[in-house]
């Protein structure tokens, strides 16, 4: 083929370049799935959430869109495969607000379970869950510890929490007005899903410590904290978030979850230290241990 040739076929659009792979799960093909996987060597991300409200201004999925949100962007500027949303966690708390789905104990954990087996038979030997919900971290961090209970071919991982910027160049605002639907997460949906925030609606509730309880001493915890101190399931005032406040942070949350993602990639270790234990665990008696006398 001559070089003018070559240059006709170019000029006239007859030879296109291959479109980019989709990130998400759900909009793969079947082939394109197969060299996703490759390309993102085996990485997957699972964004999960939760159904419960936000004050009187936000949508029920606030936390589900801040999950597949960060990680949708985040994959696309370091290629993972971002699993569709999950809201199957845990909410026990929010029950008492309409809208909220919190399923059972055994059911979160049982779904979540072959949620990453199945992921894992389709590729997925490196599955980061990246959580938007503050009510899954432990569930998360169980569910990682959980993972040692057999031997399996593929790591969990976990992510939680990084959106929340505390950088000097961060617009100002008002700390004592964040919270559970207030300031931040107020402007992180205007960047996201702006047509679902009803602004005006923000002061209808108070999102102040009710403080009906009392602080528990140093250490101590039970079920009803949140609830004791905001009933209405509403924490700050939303009603002073920005766009601007909203950027910045769901910036800094991207740039997090791309940081873990290329850890994660580059990892050859923990599958092998995984394997290891588990290896251990068969025989405990014979692990070593400190030399010394023992106790008759």
């Amino acid at each position: 083929m001559t070089r003018f040739f070559l240059l006709t076929i170019l000029a006239t659009g007859l030879i296109h370049a291959q479109p980019p792979l989709p990130v998400k799960w759900e909009e793969l093909t079947a082939p394109d799935f197969i060299a996703a996987i490759q390309k993102a060597k085996g990485t997957c991300l699972v964004p999960i959430g939760i159904i419960e409200k936000h004050g009187p201004h936000l949508p029920l999925g606030t936390d589900l869109f801040v999950a597949r949100y960060g990680a949708v962007q985040a994959a696309e500027k370091e290629y993972a495969v971002v699993f569709p949303e999950y809201y199957q966690g845990q909410i026990f708390d929010g029950r008492h607000q309409p809208g909220t789905i919190a399923y059972s104990a055994d059911l979160q954990l049982r779904l979540l379970q072959e949620t990453t087996d199945e992921m894992a038979r389709n590729g997925c030997k490196k599955i980061i869950s990246v959580n938007g919900h503050g009510g899954n971290s432990s569930l998360l961090r169980y569910f990682a510890e959980m993972q040692l209970d057999k031997p399996r071919d593929y790591v969990v991982y976990g992510f939680s929490g990084g959106q929340r910027s505390t950088l000097p160049e961060r617009p100002p605002g008002t700390p004592a007005n964040r919270g559970h639907g207030g300031e931040q997460e107020t402007g992180w949906i205007m960047v996201m899903r702006p047509d679902l925030v009803h602004i005006e609606r923000a002061p209808s509730q108070s999102g102040k410590n009710w403080n009906r309880r009392g602080a528990l001493p140093p250490g101590g915890f039970n079920a009803l904290s949140f609830y004791a101190n905001q009933p209405e399931h509403y924490q700050g005032d939303g009603s002073t978030a920005t766009k601007a406040m909203g950027e910045f942070d769901m910036n800094n949350w991207v740039n997090q979850i791309v940081a873990v993602i290329r850890w994660v990639k580059a990892d050859n270790v923990t599958q092998g230290l995984q394997d290891e234990f588990q290896e251990h665990a068969k025989h405990p008696l014979e692990t070593k241990q400190p030399l010394g006398k023992a106790k008759q």
